[in-house]
């Protein structure tokens, strides 16, 4: 049921989705192969008019960064190459998203790879009722995958969309979708997650 149903949009910002994004080409064969802008669209139009929570979380650091404490991986590299920084352009939200004004919320403070670490979230979807949440964004090899683990830890039931998120390469794209998530997730696509809508 919709009114027990959000989908979460992670990283739907300009570092990763415009071309001048800082990390745009990290995942730009991913993200234009897969049609995951247009896929995320047609997704959020099925449910926009429904009771269905629709909930952003983009990550922003401030200027110095000092969220990260010795950061390693991914969270180094941002921090190295200024990524996601606070009143930087790279660190809006795309105006493909902000276009739907305030039926999306947005639970700020997401600073990990995880979208419940430090931020309300966990909050936001108990106070709604939630029991079911669908992941879309990027990285689906990251923050993607962090979020559905720690869903899942939550006993939430967890879908993820594949043609709605994006990695570093069709490769590891393909692998998590098809190897990785069914062991604890559902896996949709986007025609399959709206035709689910129109049945239930």
């Amino acid at each position: 049921m919709l009114n027990k149903t959000a989908l979460v949009l992670i990283g739907y910002q300009a570092d990763y989705f415009s071309s001048y994004g800082i990390l745009h080409q990290v995942v730009k064969e991913s993200l234009e192969k897969g049609h995951v802008l247009e896929n995320t669209k047609r997704v959020l139009d099925s449910v926009v008019e429904s009771q269905a929570l629709i909930i952003s979380t983009p990550i922003v650091f401030s200027s110095d960064y000092s969220e990260l404490h010795n950061p390693i991986g991914i969270l180094r590299t941002i921090s190295e190459v200024g990524a996601f920084k606070e009143g930087a352009p790279g660190a809006d939200v795309i105006p493909e998203i902000q276009e739907y004004g305030s039926r999306i919320q947005e639970v700020p403070g997401k600073c990990s790879l995880n979208a419940f670490h430090e931020t309300s979230l966990d909050v936001v979807l108990e106070a709604k009722g939630i029991e079911h949440i669908v992941l879309m964004g990027v990285v689906t090899s990251v923050c993607i995958d962090s979020t559905a683990r720690a869903a899942l830890d939550k006993g939430l039931d967890v879908t993820v969309l594949k043609d709605c998120t994006a990695s570093r390469n069709l490769f590891e794209q393909d692998f998590y979708c098809d190897e990785i998530f069914p062991i604890f997730a559902m896996v949709k696509t986007a025609d399959e997650f709206i035709s689910s809508l129109t049945i239930s």
